[in-house]
């Protein structure tokens, strides 16, 4: 089920008419949530549940048993444990395939011709997220940071709750465990608040669809086009990756909260960045700090002056998560090599009070370098292969057009662009002045009723959510 799809809003209607008016005590409403999470899930692929289920069981009694053993070896091993069922799990559906043709591929590249089976099986949908989601649990009680929990129902509740299962963000059991040991309704401010995140979302997925127009276009025909065309196509990914995978995050949020549960927050503004670290602090926050703080620092960090080695290791196994293709590997690599030389530069004296200025000039200067380097990320991202990358990341440098440009090439690169601002304009209002539309409540729904209707109007709701895939 799709969020922005009637099926959805009648899943919805239903649910929240059990959860919030027949089953008012904790019990019965855990159970609900559980559930109708369950349903949601299995209306893409019923066949696996189990593989959702069976490795959250097999988590908890991990948790379990690292808790009641003394011993410290063994508790390791409780964890590798865990580390083998949910890499295994990601290793199995997402990655052998790609293991299999990297490796007849070299095969053939050194003239060895080799016919290698692939499994071709389906990926479940949110496998990235519950693993990672899931792994965290246990890694965090085998550091001391989190008791187990007693109590499966709620664990696997957790893992499967439903506004943010397929695409995330990705919930640290210290965060959302909690909460499901007791559940409690919002108050009407927080509810209004939900249905402004949907809203907001809503709007987002929509400018999303239509961006994939000229994007989707720039980078099936790539020796067609001219340089504007391909930057148009280009930018226009980047606000379409944003405002599809941000515009879910807004719903899961808000939807969270229609339930009485807090998420945190998974976006902030992110193409306002001033550098490529500043960008990771701001993009996907539940996986760069997922990232930071259980691979990272499980590298050494910072320690042992091997903050490059561990840094490009990081993105590139970040990279890696996405989807198992080399275009992923290479954006987790370019990434890790300008987080690196952004280090680089700050640590240099020549670059000291450029780095520490706050002039205005400045600033733009940083924002500038860091977008273009971030669009030029976006097109391994979305490339079908390297070639291809490489091929437009030419056409993008190009001096020249292979076609005559008019009036209306011009018009969709200006209008891309004022809608990728718009947009991130609209959500720096959202985490910072929300309230004062809240307390507005004649201007409140006129916006949340127009602002749906036209995304209704708009709107294809059979477009599924980029991250899905991941």
């Amino acid at each position: 089920m799709i969020f922005n799809t009637p099926l959805f809003f009648w899943f919805f209607c239903i649910f929240i008419l059990f959860y919030g008016f027949v089953f008012l005590k904790q019990t019965p409403k855990l159970y609900c949530l559980l559930i109708s999470s369950l349903v949601f899930y299995g209306a893409w692929n019923y066949s696996f549940i189990p593989l959702l289920v069976g490795s959250g069981i097999a988590d908890y009694f991990i948790a379990q048993a690292m808790a009641n053993s003394l011993d410290k070896k063994n508790k390791k091993r409780w964890l590798m444990l865990s580390v083998t069922i949910n890499l295994g799990i990601l290793a199995v559906f997402k990655y052998a395939d790609f293991a299999i043709e990297s490796v007849a591929a070299l095969l053939s590249s050194i003239g060895y011709n080799a016919s290698l089976e692939t499994l071709s099986w389906v990926l479940p949908v949110g496998i990235s997220f519950y693993t990672f989601q899931s792994l965290s649990y246990t890694i965090d009680v085998y550091r001391g940071d989190l008791k187990p929990r007693k109590g499966l129902v709620e664990f696997i509740a957790a893992l499967s709750f439903f506004p943010q299962l397929v695409a995330g963000p990705i919930l640290r059991a210290k965060h959302i465990l909690p909460q499901m040991h007791k559940i409690s309704l919002p108050k009407w401010g927080e509810a209004k608040h939900g249905f402004l995140l949907i809203t907001v979302g809503l709007i987002k997925k929509t400018g999303a669809d239509i961006l994939a127009i000229p994007a989707d276009k720039a980078f099936a025909a790539q020796e067609s086009l001219s340089t504007l065309e391909m930057w148009t196509g280009v930018l226009a990914f980047a606000g379409q990756i944003y405002g599809d995978f941000s515009g879910y995050t807004d719903m899961a949020i808000g939807l969270a909260i229609l339930l009485g549960f807090n998420v945190p927050l998974n976006f902030r503004v992110p193409y306002f960045a001033l550098s490529p670290v500043d960008f990771w602090r701001r993009w996907h926050i539940s996986l760069s700090s997922w990232l930071k703080d259980y691979l990272y620092i499980s590298l050494g960090g910072n320690r042992y002056n091997q903050r490059t080695r561990n840094i490009f290791i990081t993105m590139l196994l970040g990279g890696l998560w996405h989807g198992a293709a080399w275009t992923f590997v290479a954006w987790g690599a370019f990434h890790g090599a300008i987080i690196t030389l952004t280090h680089y530069l700050a640590s240099q004296p020549l670059f000291t009070r450029f780095n520490h200025s706050n002039r205005l000039t400045t600033r733009l200067v940083k924002w500038a370098v860091t977008f273009y380097l971030i669009l030029l990320g976006w097109v391994f991202f979305r490339a079908p292969d390297m070639h291809s990358a490489v091929t437009i990341i030419g056409n993008l440098h190009t001096i020249g057009s292979a076609t005559e440009l008019g009036a209306h090439a011009w018009l969709i690169f200006a209008l891309t662009a004022v809608w990728v601002l718009l947009v991130h304009v609209m959500d720096h209002y959202v985490i910072k002045s929300a309230n004062k539309l809240e307390n507005k409540n004649g201007l409140f729904w006129f916006v949340i009723i127009v602002g749906q209707a036209l995304c209704l109007l708009i709107g294809e709701p059979s477009n599924e959510f980029i991250y899905f895939q991941f």
